[in-house]
């Protein structure tokens, strides 16, 4: 620690020792760096803040609610462009001394890092320009930047108001041509398609919907297999109980003759036979030749014996119906068996047809789609003109105008003037310490001590008479007056500084 001070007090010592030095040095660098700060122009920001609305019932009923936030927000993103920009320079003095496209090039280059556009809150807008030109003075830098903002401010209207309905005319127009257009490219595809499937009708719609058709028609043999399955069932089981219903029913109080046996006999066989015995089985081969006995017995007693069976008619009527019901689906089966073959003979024999049949139908579907689309778009277009133009609610209102600012937003230049005084005196201070330490001399015995590895045992200080102490005091003053003048001058300066804002218009 003691070294740390001694160090400390030797470094006071070589800066003290060459105090002139140290001095000259803080009145170079703070003189050039007062020159420096005074080069550079003062800039003066200029803001306003800008109030849009555009709330309208009607406009949301027909849903082109957003229409006019999106504009706006557009215009926003675009106002700091290089052609509005353009108009701000021809409109205020800072076109004056623009005479070439590229002095008016650099001029955009240089307002575009100057102004700035911010959105607060969504209807909010806050447009501000920073100008600070050296060859214009304080009010006349700040009188422009006020300009900026208020030539802002009425591109920013003008945008929103006049230009939004002339975009709106111009849209309408163009969608319009490319409805004429594509009317005139979808009435040749229509006829194109028309006379295609007037020659291959059996290909209309393109190889999509003959695949469809097939499809189609696959799903439906199926379905029309399943129900002939079904009648051809339906038809053998009314079959079998035909068989075994008598035609007729016998009469008289007896025991029914030959007929009733042989009804009885023939009942009894449908029932072995239902239950599936076949022909060889000896229950129907018995019952068989039980038949044939009585077959002769029941004709020679006649038609007399016996009256119609009511339930064989019935069941004659039904099998009958069944009968028609299988006709009828054998040849609906047969139908689309035809149509089904006569389909995929088109399709494999003719590719290329198929292919053209559905380029043609896709063309079509493409410029109808297209057609209906801009139709619509035209269509919204046009209303939100109408709207626009009778019951716009566009609502633009200047929350804080443009000001012309009294003090300088850049730079700081009081900050500035300290902070040279400050570098000043560092650098001197620097500067003399550095010519101590190039010099081979001690300012402590320690130093000494440590530097010689060798005890030091004393220090003769220097003996000065009375002329030499007054010639010390009196440039020890011409020293504090020096360095007082520095201080005084920065003084002068921040003194001058802010007379000079108080001057601004």
């Amino acid at each position: 620690m003691n070294e740390v001070f001694d160090e400390f007090r030797s470094a006071i010592h070589s800066i003290w020792h060459r105090r002139w030095l140290a001095l000259a040095v803080a009145w170079a660098v703070a003189v050039l760096g007062w020159l420096a700060v005074a080069m550079i122009p003062n800039a003066y920001e200029s803001k306003a803040r800008i109030f849009v609305q555009l709330d309208d019932v009607l406009a949301e009923q027909i849903g082109i609610a957003n229409s006019g936030q999106k504009e706006i927000e557009r215009v926003r993103q675009t106002l700091v462009s290089a052609v509005n920009l353009e108009k701000v320079i021809r409109g205020t003095k800072l076109g004056e001394s623009v005479e070439t496209q590229r002095d008016m090039e650099k001029a955009i280059a240089g307002l575009t890092e100057k102004v700035s556009v911010k959105s607060e809150e969504g209807s909010l807008f806050e447009l501000s320009a920073t100008i600070g030109r050296g060859d214009l003075s304080e009010a006349e830098n700040a009188k422009l930047s006020q300009e900026v903002v208020q030539k802002l401010i009425d591109i920013f209207r003008e945008e929103n108001i006049a230009g939004n309905r002339g975009e709106v005319a111009e849209t309408v127009v163009f969608l319009d041509q490319q409805l004429e257009e594509r009317k005139k490219e979808l009435e040749e595809a229509e006829q194109r398609r028309l006379a295609f499937e007037a020659e291959h009708p059996d290909l209309i719609g393109g190889s999509a919907a003959l695949t469809g058709r097939l499809t189609n028609l696959r799903t439906e043999m199926r379905g029309v297999e399943a129900d002939l399955a079904a009648a051809q069932s339906a038809l053998a089981a009314i079959n079998g109980q035909l068989a075994g219903t008598p035609r007729t029913i016998a009469g008289g109080a007896g025991g029914g003759g030959a007929s009733g046996a042989l009804a009885q006999a023939r009942s009894e066989l449908a029932g072995l036979q239902a239950r599936g015995l076949t022909d060889s089985h000896p229950d129907v081969v018995a019952m068989k030749k039980r038949i044939s006995l009585l077959e002769p017995q029941a004709a020679r007693e006649g038609g007399g014996g016996g009256s119609p069976n009511p339930a064989y008619t019935s069941l004659v009527s039904i099998r009958a119906e069944r009968e028609a019901n299988v006709q009828a689906l054998t040849a609906r089966k047969a139908a689309l068996q035809s149509e089904l073959t006569g389909m995929m003979a088109s399709q494999a024999d003719e590719p290329a047809v198929a292919a053209e049949a559905s380029r043609i139908s896709r063309d079509y579907e493409v410029l109808k789609d297209k057609y209906d689309e801009i139709l619509k778009n035209r269509e919204e277009m046009r209303l939100r003109g109408q709207v626009e133009t009778e019951r716009s609610s566009f609502r633009f209102e200047v929350i804080d105008p443009p000001t012309v600012p009294s003090v300088p937003s850049a730079p700081n230049r009081p900050l500035l003037l300290v902070g040279v005084l400050l570098a000043g005196l560092a650098a001197g201070a620097g500067v003399a310490f550095a010519m101590g330490q190039l010099r081979s001399t001690f300012a402590t015995t320690a130093k000494l001590e440590r530097a010689m590895d060798l005890p030091v045992l004393g220090a003769i200080s220097q003996v000065v008479n009375e002329a030499g102490r007054e010639l010390r005091r009196k440039r020890q003053r011409q020293f504090y007056g020096a360095s007082a003048a520095l201080g005084g001058v920065c003084f002068l300066l921040l003194v001058v500084e802010f007379v000079q804002r108080g001057t601004v218009a």
